[in-house]
């Protein structure tokens, strides 16, 4: 079959390969992977109880947000695909000589998608997410001057990600993952409460550190694309030794986070016992990556610590909000 006879809708692909364009956009805009989205979940469970103050309102700006992040990240990571695809990096990575990595989930790699289209996806969903967030403002029962700093300053800054001014290709990458994850908690729960929460930051902390963590893994993976094209992680920073210094440091911080905000008040005193688990299963991922040398098994194993974390949050936020353990 040449290319002329492909059904329409479904664009060239590598290798001969093809799929339909909406599938595609999927792709491109990583709609597989929701957990930047689990966010909504921990400020929902922090706002639910006591049942007598969660109002319409609140019910209504929690969606209407959730879907406004949901574009937004779509455009942000679309942009990174394409600045991925021009300077080489994604080629690299995902070329023959890299098998683990399915050369489909980067469109622009694959030729499902041409860098036109990845452009406009981006653009269009960037405008999209912009009103629903603007929407989501309108209807919130409440409007902290600095949640909205924080939401306007998220939206830049995530179409700055890997474009315009590539704020990851001048040293910024892993704080901006954290950023995120604080930004997509403490936000939606100042529109919800009208104030600031502690305890809510911390957890927004830990949430980053999710997206964080299987992105310090991803690039550990990726180091030799990454050194190609001057984008500078730290792993394409540091030595390989460094490199494993430095996530062993972030996993060991994961913990010491809880426990200082559990000792010190910021958080219940059972706050760092609840969340043990997630530590445990952190531990895993480091030893599988860093002493089994299974790197992207280490990096699949992140996503079910964030999922695992994003529970456990949860639990502690509806824990408070019943009275238990006061």
């Amino acid at each position: 079959m040449t290319h002329q006879d492909l059904p329409a809708g479904l664009p060239r692909a590598a290798a001969g390969r093809a799929e339909h364009r909406l599938r595609s956009f999927a792709r491109l805009g990583k709609l597989d992977v929701y957990d930047y989205y689990l966010s909504i979940l921990v400020v929902l469970a922090a706002v639910l109880l006591p049942a007598a103050r969660f109002d319409r309102p609140t019910a209504t700006m929690l969606v209407v947000f959730l879907l406004g992040q949901v574009f937004v990240i779509m455009a942000m990571v679309a942009l990174d695909d394409v600045t991925g695809f021009r300077d080489g990096s994604d080629t690299q990575n995902y070329g023959p000589d890299n098998p683990l990595r399915n050369k489909l989930r980067k469109p622009l790699v694959a030729g499902t998608l041409t860098e036109r289209e990845a452009l406009g996806f981006a653009w269009v969903t960037a405008l999209i997410g912009a009103l629903l967030w603007a929407v989501a403002v309108t209807v919130a029962p409440h409007r902290p001057t600095w949640a909205l700093v924080l939401i306007a300053a998220l939206f830049v800054v995530s179409l700055q990600y890997s474009y315009g001014l590539k704020i990851s290709y001048h040293g910024f990458q892993e704080a901006f993952l954290v950023a995120l994850g604080v930004v997509l908690v403490v936000a939606p729960y100042g529109l919800a409460e009208g104030h600031f929460s502690g305890f809510l930051l911390v957890q927004g902390v830990l949430f980053g550190f999710g997206p964080l963590m299987f992105g310090v893994y991803s690039n550990t993976n990726d180091v030799e694309g990454d050194r190609a094209v001057g984008r500078p992680t730290v792993a394409a920073l540091v030595s390989e030794r460094g490199n494993t210094v430095f996530i062993g440091c972030l996993s060991a911080a994961e913990f010491l986070l809880g426990a200082v905000a559990s000792a010190t008040g910021a958080a219940p005193w059972w706050f760092v016992l609840l969340m043990l688990p997630a530590t445990a299963l952190r531990t895993k991922q480091f030893v599988t990556g860093f002493v089994r040398g299974d790197i992207m098994r280490a990096r699949k194993t992140g996503f079910a610590v964030h999922r695992l974390s994003v529970a456990l949050l949860v639990a502690a936020n509806l824990l408070v909000g019943s009275g238990a353990f006061a």
